[in-house]
């Protein structure tokens, strides 16, 4: 009687083991059904036409339009947090009698990595990437012979190190990095001579022969400090303020570059939205340019603003 109690015993501690062994296998073999990363994209058109016929006020025919896209990747796994977002702006104004003339222009690239070292806290361990450039040639209208800026001339690129503090709830995010590399690249020959965008200029002897042509690059290495603030604010409008300081601890320290974006959307319904957006820059690097009878002009740096104003189609998939 004892012997077939135990043989009752062990023939359960088997089976109770072979489950238990099953269902480890059955865990370690099926797929992560976690989704973890989430996607965003938002594409949109926005257009004004402005027409007359026998207007006694007077006035020009035009019609100008501004293509963008924002296209949004997150990737979430534990306390890591990768946040991938690329812009890009396009717009073209065409008047009577006028050639067609750019009104914006923008490919960004922005990049953030970061680990939080507990569940609760709001501030992560990052490194951030940056990429900023344009599409085509820029003019210091109406001469449009010589370009002031081309693709890649100039690109921006950001790396850096740093904490970043993110409230969700709130839809603010704020970042310090005491180290960033900042590289701005000028990947044309005339303008690198010339030193534009704060590159080495080219060498010329006494007689104004070359010697040497000016440098595609220039590397410097300082703080960074960005703020992001995105929400929506009142019903059916929504608020995505972004702000970047720059300073570069070996040439002229305290010299502040600044990047601010302000933009404004009003819903209107599924599919069509109204904007109001201003982008203020300033770069001791970036020296404006005037026509003069022709004649191209360069003068210092100066704040540059940009004010912008649609309605138009949007769709978010």
């Amino acid at each position: 009687m004892n012997c077939l109690k135990t043989y009752f015993l062990g023939l359960i501690c088997i089976i109770s083991f072979q489950q238990s062994f099953a269902q480890d296998i059955i865990r370690t073999s099926a797929p992560d059904t976690i989704k973890r990363w989430k996607g965003k994209n938002i594409v949109g058109l926005d257009l004004t036409q402005v027409s007359f016929v026998n207007w006694s006020a007077g006035g020009e025919n035009s019609i100008s339009g501004i293509l963008k896209g924002a296209f949004v990747r997150k990737y979430t796994k534990n306390r890591f947090v990768w946040h991938n977002e690329l812009i890009a702006r396009y717009g073209l104004n065409k008047q009577d009698g006028r050639e067609s003339r750019k009104t914006d222009d923008a490919i960004q690239l922005n990049s953030t990595a970061g680990f939080k070292t507990d569940s609760i806290s709001n501030w992560y361990y990052s490194a951030k990437f940056n990429f900023n450039t344009q599409f085509t040639n820029g003019y210091a209208y109406p001469n449009t012979e010589l370009a002031i800026s081309k693709p890649f001339a100039p690109a921006y690129i950001f790396l850096g190190v740093g904490a970043e503090y993110i409230n969700k709830d709130d839809g603010f995010k704020a970042y310090f990095s005491p180290l960033t590399q900042k590289t701005t690249l000028v990947f044309d020959e005339r303008l690198a001579d010339q030193g534009a965008f704060g590159v080495t200029k080219a060498n010329y002897d006494a007689d104004g022969n070359l010697i040497s042509h000016g440098r595609h690059s220039r590397t410097e290495l300082g703080i960074l400090l960005t703020n992001q603030y995105k929400k929506e604010i009142f019903k059916n409008i929504n608020l995505d303020h972004r702000l970047t300081l720059y300073s570069d601890y070996i040439n002229n320290f305290g010299n502040i570059d600044v990047d601010w974006q302000l933009q404004f959307d009003m819903v209107v319904n599924q599919y069509v939205r109204a904007s109001v957006a201003t982008h203020l820059i300033y770069d001791d690097d970036i020296k404006s340019k005037e026509d003069l009878d022709g004649v191209q002009v360069t003068r210092g740096p100066k704040v540059q603003l940009k004010q912008i104003l649609g309605v138009g189609l949007s769709y978010v998939f």
